[in-house]
């Protein structure tokens, strides 16, 4: 009976989050076909490589549905910390980091780039969201991950038709750098390399740490203290108490995951090299 009713819980949430994505792509080729914003494409494209990225992951590597989800993570965050990385080194070059990061810049300007760049993050986690319900990727009757992935659709395409906060949205994809350590250490424990106590394993913790610390915590940290100092700058409308809203909860998994993250340092470094012992 319990299995039946987790059963029909995660039948329940797929198809509520299935649907709000049908209804995303409807959006999406809405406003490229009768609006005429082409520009969107770089959303559907996106989309299609990360999803070829996948087949290609599947047809040479593993046909483990998680293994492969999380290997095409790994390569979005790869991708996407080293283009916010030139985007701000671009842009920090040609200008002042007083002209760089004033409201007007932040809010209603657009760097170089970095429309193609939020649109293409876009389309990611569009796919990463099919790709979660496709193989069931997810648990719990309101599967966090999913409900990330949403409000992260919401936010991104709402920026992207309106053309406004692009800037202040590829501040917070910095993150993504640590996301790429988070990913290694996935891979590399469903690869079977546990031993907590190994070199490569310690710089991949310190690495960890340092990317959490300054380009996930301090970072988001920054940027809602910004918003706060700027609220007066906001015109009416939804923009302040959506991004207000976006930043709080995302101080508050970065909270959460911090947690998450030592836990998982204490369990790992406690672990026992299992070199002589047969896994699985």
């Amino acid at each position: 009976m319990a299995r039946g009713s987790h059963g029909r819980e995660m039948d329940n949430a797929g198809a509520f989050f299935m649907a709000t994505l049908i209804l995303w792509f409807v959006s999406i080729f809405f406003e490229i076909m009768f609006n005429k914003r082409t520009q969107l494409i770089y959303v559907l494209a996106g989309f299609c490589f990360f999803q070829i990225a996948n087949w290609v992951i599947r047809f040479w590597v593993s046909r483990d549905p998680l293994f492969v989800n999380t290997c095409v993570s790994l390569l979005h965050s790869s991708i996407t910390s080293v283009s916010v990385l030139s985007i701000l080194f671009n842009q920090f070059r040609d200008t002042s980091m007083t002209e760089m990061f004033e409201h007007s810049q932040l809010f209603g300007g657009t760097w170089p780039w970095a429309y193609q760049a939020l649109c293409i993050s876009c389309g990611y986690f569009a796919y990463d969201q099919w790709d979660m319900l496709q193989y069931r990727l997810y648990s719990g009757w309101i599967p966090s991950i999913l409900l990330h992935h949403m409000i992260l659709l919401i936010c991104f395409t709402l920026a992207l038709y309106r053309n406004v906060t692009i800037n202040y949205l590829i501040l917070t994809l910095i993150c993504e750098l640590h996301s790429i350590f988070l990913h290694v250490r996935k891979v590399r424990r469903m690869a079977g390399f546990r031993d907590g106590k190994a070199k490569i394993v310690r710089v991949e913790w310190f690495l960890n740490w340092v990317t959490f610390t300054v380009a996930r915590f301090v970072s988001h940290v920054l940027i809602t203290a910004k918003l706060l100092k700027d609220a007066s700058k906001f015109e009416k409308g939804v923009e302040l108490p959506l991004a207000l809203f976006g930043m709080v909860g995302m101080n508050l998994l970065n909270v959460c995951l911090g947690i998450d993250l030592f836990s998982a340092y204490k369990r790992e470094r406690n672990t026992q090299p299992q070199h002589h012992e047969r896994t699985e």
